[in-house]
């Protein structure tokens, strides 16, 4: 006899493979993860798979989403890059997720939790990286945050409409995962993820994007070696698995560990390194004259883009099936049409983006 995790009730015969990874969770996984077994459960009611634990699921429902393939066509720092070695926002989800499971897996919490929240975490993000949430932000009746693009996305725009249906504990990881320019360590009351793993991936994050972006503006020639802080290079190392290893370490180090709780930290002079090394790269990468040229490019595209399908809602209408290859409800009674548009605009691959740009603004060659 067994107890069900989807029902919750005492249960005869043979264990189920998920039954018997739960069991597995219980035994090995410390007091303070969260068990798949004891999710606060979905927004409906589904039948538990033979399987594949609830945040297993999850972890699949994400990477088989559209929204998730079309996160390798994204801009992280540098706009359509044509090297094969830039990151994408696709490329940047995977080294969170890496990340995130290595320090979920040294404090034996739940690297299954960790990692789902950590794939759907930029789903919402725009094309044209930030530039694009900055520029949506500014257009868009009461604002734009990929955060809660991200939870949209999970809950509404994937799969014709319906969403994904994510545990409350994925959901929650993912609409927390970031605050710009704020704390890497969430100081106000509402703003950490209720489990450990969803706090895990916030400073993930960070540390992922400090390093990469440094890499890729090195690499670009945005910036040379030599004009990173000496502190950095003393305290970080000048590559980007050094960097990478030793933020990692550091967490995992400053780290408390007691019988009530774990309290992820960052040593005082890790914390001042990655405060001194992101306000770096604000002022001399995603701040330089080579990116921000590129960034008023893409603020005249997806402006033009907004204002015309405002505009043209029959146009709309028909792109938007392109992008999405399904029919969604547009007169819903509940969601703004301005929403609708920033939803599909917010959708867009860098190149989907360039190309519907010029096919109604560019004029064309008559035969």
């Amino acid at each position: 006899m067994y107890i069900d995790s989807g029902t919750g009730l005492k249960v005869k015969g043979p264990l189920t493979v998920r039954d018997e990874l739960e069991l597995r969770e219980e035994q090995i996984l410390s007091p303070h993860a969260c068990l798949s077994s004891k999710t606060r459960g979905r927004r409906f009611k589904t039948k538990p798979c033979f399987i594949r634990t609830a945040f297993q699921r999850d972890r699949d429902r994400i990477v088989y989403s559209k929204a998730f393939r079309r996160l390798k066509h994204k801009t992280q720092v540098f706009l359509s890059p044509m090297g094969d070695h830039y990151r994408t926002r696709l490329t940047h989800t995977l080294e969170v997720a890496e990340i995130s499971r290595t320090i979920a897996r040294a404090f034996r919490l739940n690297e299954d939790l960790a990692e789902a929240i950590a794939l759907g975490h930029d789903l919402g993000h725009t094309p044209f990286g930030h530039a694009g949430e900055t520029i949506l932000n500014e257009i868009v009746p009461g604002g734009f945050s990929h955060c809660r693009q991200s939870l949209r996305v999970v809950d509404v725009l994937e799969n014709g409409g319906k969403g994904l249906n994510l545990t409350y504990e994925v959901r929650d990881g993912i609409l927390k995962h970031s605050k710009g320019f704020g704390n890497i360590i969430p100081k106000e009351p509402g703003e950490s993820a209720q489990t450990v793993e969803g706090r895990i991936v916030r400073i993930a994050d960070v540390i992922a994007y400090l390093s990469h972006d440094l890499d890729d503006a090195i690499r670009s020639g945005v910036i040379k070696q030599s004009l990173v802080p000496e502190e950095v290079n003393k305290v970080l190392g000048d590559s980007h698995s050094s960097r990478i290893s030793a933020m990692i370490k550091d967490v995992i180090r400053a780290t408390r560990v007691t019988s009530e709780a774990i309290e992820l930290d960052i040593s005082p002079q890790m914390m001042e390194t990655m405060l001194g090394l992101r306000a770096f790269l604000y002022d001399n990468v995603y701040r330089a004259p080579q990116v921000h040229r590129e960034f008023e490019k893409a603020r005249k595209i997806l402006f033009e883009l907004y204002e015309y399908f405002i505009k043209n809602k029959d146009a709309f209408l028909r792109e938007r099936k392109r992008l999405f290859e399904e029919e969604r409800v547009i007169e819903d009674g509940k969601t703004p049409y301005e929403r609708h548009v920033s939803d599909f605009i917010a959708g867009m691959t860098d190149r989907y983006a360039l190309n519907l740009y010029n096919k109604i603004f560019m004029p064309s060659s008559v035969v």
